[in-house]
């Protein structure tokens, strides 16, 4: 199969750029939790649709309403500002000068719906094709668009891929994007939830925050993490229906003998750690069976805090969490205990510890890298929560989801709602080999719908 040929470029800048009340605004400050993700990549996501009828005509509509969405969300429209301070720091914040975003329509016509969609493995190389500014970095986005939008004709379908810059967006706010942009697809003239576009910071907070770099891109990592080469690296999809993951999370909870808590383990976390004991299982003797074993994954903040923040604030609120624990106990303690440490860790983070945490990183700011996200092996962003099968642009639902290469090292799990109501599918990108033991794992792909 060969990837995605360029077709044409342009810019879609915002229709009127005055609809709400923060479109007039110049510049939104950026928070820590914004300015954490400088030196990585953007946040690449695209749906797979069926062929609509009269294509062409959908290319310049998709545009139109690109425009018209922009209307609503002008930061994605801006680009990033800097402002460098006598002190050798430098401070970042989003100027919405309606510069616009890029749009790319491109044609990959040897490939079809079902070799995106139905193949055991992921087709790389083809499917990272399908997102513009691969490569890119967030603090980039100074001179580089920070949303690009790439329209790929397929044999028998279309593939909508997004880069977003991920010091603008979380994935919340990201498939909020993608949720109104579809709206506004279908004939809506506003979009059914405004985002609040001010951005929240702690009282008494300085802003613009001050970065302690005068050059922030000499603090990029090297690509090849940990002597593991991205040739070396595979991706396949793993599907879990509602009926298998409610059998993982009953014995997940039957597991452990809990008391003076009603707290539960969540669906997610049993498959989490499913996938967890599987990946060490077929790590081949690779991991130390003494040594700790580290399971990050992004938390959402809205709602931890008080009062809560509203779930259409616009911009980034997660805050990165770990349980670690020795690769032999993964194995041997059982699904429940791993998954009840799991949910411990993510109970401890309350409104008090992001706050914290808020306080220290403007004291001490402290940026993620490629190397320090994959440096413990296996990281999981995003959420089957977000709504991704609802995106009809006016043709029908979606039939597939699929991630760029942004930020994609060994161990880079991505977590998305599945086609049916309830089920969740994970995305894995790990070595081959490992792939291919929990391709043959009976435990684990007992849970898992082929």
């Amino acid at each position: 199969m060969g990837g995605a040929k360029i077709i044409s470029t342009s810019t879609v800048q915002a229709a009127s750029h005055n609809v709400n009340e923060y479109c007039s605004t110049p510049r939104v400050e950026l928070t820590p939790w914004d300015l954490q993700f400088l030196l990585v990549d953007p946040i690449q996501k695209g749906l797979l649709f069926h062929n609509p009828k009269t294509l062409p005509q959908h290319i310049q509509h998709l545009k139109a309403s690109l425009s018209r969405t922009l209307d609503f969300f002008p930061p994605l429209s801006g680009r990033l500002a800097t402002i460098h301070h006598d002190d050798n720091t430098t401070s970042f914040f989003i100027n919405c000068n309606n510069a616009g975003a890029l749009f790319v329509h491109a044609k990959a016509y040897g490939v079809t719906v079902s070799d995106i969609n139905e193949s055991g493995y992921v087709p790389r190389d083809v499917v990272h094709s399908f997102f513009p500014l691969n490569g890119a970095k967030n603090y980039e986005g100074t001179s580089k668009p920070l949303l690009a939008v790439q329209v790929t004709e397929l044999g028998d379908g279309i593939f909508i891929g997004c880069t977003v810059n991920h010091t603008v967006v979380d994935g919340t706010s990201f498939w909020h994007f993608f949720n109104s942009w579809s709206e506004i697809s279908r004939g809506f003239d506003f979009v059914s939830k405004p985002p609040v576009l001010k951005r929240w910071l702690l009282d008494g907070t300085i802003s613009p925050i001050r970065i302690p770099f005068s050059k922030i891109e000499d603090q990029v990592s090297d690509k090849h993490i940990g002597n593991i080469r991205v040739s070396l690296l595979k991706e396949r999809v793993f599907h879990f229906s509602k009926e298998k993951i409610a059998q993982l999370k009953a014995k997940a909870n039957a597991e452990i003998q809990l008391e003076n808590t009603k707290r539960k383990i969540s669906s997610l976390q049993a498959v989490l750690v499913h996938l967890w004991r599987s990946i060490i299982r077929g790590s081949n003797g690779d991991l130390d069976p003494d040594k700790e074993s580290s399971y990050p994954l992004l938390i959402g903040a809205r709602s931890r805090m008080n009062p809560p923040l509203s779930q259409q604030y616009f911009g980034n609120a997660v805050q990165a969490g770990t349980v670690t624990i020795k690769a032999r106990e993964v194995i041997k303690r059982g699904l429940g205990f791993v998954a009840w440490e799991m949910n411990k860790m993510v109970a401890l983070h309350t409104e008090e510890k992001l706050r914290k945490f808020l306080e220290c990183w403007v004291q001490e700011p402290k940026l993620l890298t490629e190397g320090n996200m994959a440096a413990n092996a296996l990281v999981t962003s995003s959420s089957p929560r977000f709504d991704v099968y609802g995106n009809d642009f006016g043709w029908g639902r979606p039939v597939g989801v699929r991630s760029g290469g942004g930020n994609k090292s060994h161990g880079k799990i991505t977590v998305f709602s599945g086609v049916e109501d309830g089920s969740i599918d994970i995305e894995a990108c790990l070595l081959a080999e490992t792939l291919e033991a929990m391709g043959n794992d009976s435990e684990f792909m007992d849970a898992v719908t082929v």
